[in-house]
């Protein structure tokens, strides 16, 4: 019994270890910190956490602004990667809401968001379940072509 016990309390404990530490915007750099503050718009932070894509070192802001999700990305120096933004479907372009609802047709459309990229690209993602009730999603571009970046 008691080496069940503390095996279950080296488990608890490893997986704490191991979970990703929030951060707060005085723990990032000065570069960051600027561009966090001129991208929030009134919004309220949920969490920050720094992570690394395609060899990138960034930091992601969970925010939420007027009851949505709108999060961003900002690499080391404090450049703005990606803005995601939570949107209702019928704020996207039309062909691009075509595109959606085909691909979601019978099943259930989830979160709709605008992905507006640092060089001003703005594509459009999707989550859904399938009416076989897969999980899913779907990025496309302003004219309704599937993306994958």
């Amino acid at each position: 019994m008691k080496q069940t016990f503390l095996a279950l309390l080296i488990i608890i404990a490893a997986s704490g270890i191991a979970a990703a530490k929030s951060l707060q915007v005085k723990d990032l750099p000065a570069a960051v910190q600027k561009t966090v503050q001129d991208t929030l718009k009134g919004a309220a932070i949920k969490n920050i956490s720094k992570e690394v894509e395609k060899g990138v070192t960034q930091y992601e802001v969970e925010t939420m602004l007027n009851g949505k999700h709108r999060d961003f990305n900002v690499d080391a120096a404090g450049k703005l990667l990606v803005v995601e933004e939570e949107v209702d479907i019928a704020g996207i372009p039309a062909a691009a809401r075509a595109a959606i609802e085909k691909k979601v047709a019978g099943g259930k459309l989830g979160m709709v968001e605008t992905v507006t990229k640092g060089d001003g690209v703005t594509l459009y993602e999707a989550a859904y379940t399938s009416k076989t009730g897969k999980k899913g999603a779907i990025l496309v571009k302003a004219d309704g072509s599937e993306t994958k970046d």
